[in-house]
């Protein structure tokens, strides 16, 4: 199992502070959570079934025709690689560490590639994987960049994969209404945005062949029925995801503007978190970590990802902590 953020328990264990006193900042999830509807008995009771109304408040809220709803993007990111023969991919990284590791586990050759070098590589691949706006650097290639790429890899049957789990901050900048072509995937994620990450739902949206391959390697009832009720809850509510879209933004330039004002000025991000490259970043999550402030370590290149602080108390918290570190590195 791949290394990920989110291990509450485990920091509770190595470092003997009680769960309540931890501030966590390691995942990019947004740190207000919809509020949960109140959920049926029949949604416990029966077995779900699909177009309930959850697969078309998804297609509204994404713009789109055709869609498979997941138990979380992870499915997705794992049954992908078993549609297509074993062939050559490229993966712009750093990124998720869960898309190469899918690829090769499913026999494919990893390629992987930096924004420089994909105009050259791309007649040579199968398939052009990428994270938009990149997890963890936040990293954004163009939309006019990317339907480029998908124009030439589609033109000999090959795939552009775009993973757009923390898109739905910036919608403007996805590719999302293109997917219905031949060649072009993407993957969302509900649980970041909604911050509602423990209910695990995402959507693929593909052309019809991909989305039957895929709903016929992953099986029926993936998503239950509780789930199903949640999300239409969540997706018919515009004016809240309006008021959520600023107050991520928001809280991610507060964010930037403490890290520089420690010294630590962002090596980039987007409107869910921060990425702070560093040589000593093993050593400030570490020293984060004893003051009970837990945030996503990444070893190549050494880097810091830093969640969301859900509040004014939360930031102060973590501008303490980073002023005692620069007073110690000092």
């Amino acid at each position: 199992m791949l290394e990920h953020g989110g291990r509450l328990l485990r920091a509770v264990k190595q470092y003997g502070i009680a769960r309540e006193q931890w501030l966590d900042l390691s995942s990019g999830i947004a740190p207000w959570a919809y509020p949960v509807p109140s959920i049926p008995l029949d949604a416990w009771a029966r077995l779900p079934e699909t177009e309930d109304g959850l697969e078309q408040a998804a297609r509204r809220y994404y713009g789109v025709e055709q869609l498979l709803a997941v138990a979380g993007s992870q499915a997705a990111i794992q049954a992908l690689p078993l549609l297509r023969p074993a062939g050559r991919i490229g993966v712009l990284s750093p990124c998720y560490a869960e898309h190469p590791h899918a690829w090769r586990r499913a026999g494919h050759t990893l390629v992987e590639l930096d924004d420089s070098q994909v105009d050259q590589a791309l007649d040579s691949l199968d398939v052009l994987l990428l994270v938009n706006p990149n997890n963890p650097t936040g990293r954004r290639v163009p939309r006019e960049r990317l339907l480029a790429w998908h124009a030439r890899l589609a033109a000999r049957g090959a795939w552009l994969v775009v993973d757009e789990a923390f898109m739905d901050n910036t919608p403007a900048h996805s590719v999302v209404e293109q997917a219905g072509q031949a060649g072009l995937i993407v993957l969302r994620s509900f649980g970041k945005f909604f911050g509602l990450a423990g209910v695990r739902l995402g959507f693929v949206i593909a052309p019809a062949e991909v989305l039957q391959g895929l709903a016929e390697s992953l099986g029926p009832w993936t998503v239950s029925g509780p789930t199903r009720v949640l999300g239409q809850a969540c997706f018919a509510d515009e004016a809240a995801h309006l008021a959520q879209i600023a107050r991520c933004r928001a809280a991610s330039e507060r964010l930037a503007s403490l890290l520089a004002a420690a010294g630590l000025a962002p090596s980039g991000g987007c409107d869910l978190f921060q990425y702070l490259r560093d040589e000593r970043a093993a050593h400030l999550h570490d020293f984060l970590a004893r003051r009970g402030i837990l945030v996503r370590l990444f070893e190549q290149p050494p880097a810091l990802r830093l969640g969301l602080p859900a509040s004014a108390a939360d930031a102060q918290r973590l501008a303490q902590a980073l002023a005692d570190y620069q007073k110690e590195s000092a």
